[in-house]
């Protein structure tokens, strides 16, 4: 019996970065939904919550800040997200933190980079998917 595919939101105002990664995670076997904002992946997460989220900073209506803020205050299953901005600065990095990030990644990010954090934080460590 195969374990159940992975699902995967990613929140960035960018149609570039939100294709990238889709691109990336769909070709190693995530499920890979879109949401252009915080105020949209906050419904879609409440709708039915995801495996994990990559999240951006810079968002117009809500920021990546905000939505990690609104989701951890949800009664849902509470699973891990990654932020990944063009902020490099380490007070960038403690707000994420801060807000309920579980990474912090600066962008561009590598393909193996993002594979890699994806299963680490999702427990598929080792390439086993």
């Amino acid at each position: 019996m195969s374990t159940p595919q992975k699902r995967i939101l990613v929140v960035d105002d960018a149609a570039t970065v939100r294709m990238y990664h889709r691109s990336i995670l769909e070709g190693a076997g995530f499920e890979v939904t879109e949401a252009i904002n915080g105020i949209e992946a906050l419904e879609k997460a409440l709708t039915r919550p995801f495996d994990l989220y990559l999240v951006d900073i810079n968002m117009p209506k809500q920021d990546g800040y905000a939505f990690l803020r609104e989701l951890r205050k949800q009664d849902i299953p509470q699973t891990p997200a990654i932020m990944i901005s063009t902020e490099s600065e380490s007070r960038d990095r403690s707000l994420a933190y801060v807000a309920g990030a579980n990474l912090y990644l600066v962008k561009p990010i590598k393909p193996h980079e993002l594979l890699a954090n994806c299963r680490l934080l999702l427990g598929l460590a080792g390439g086993a998917e």
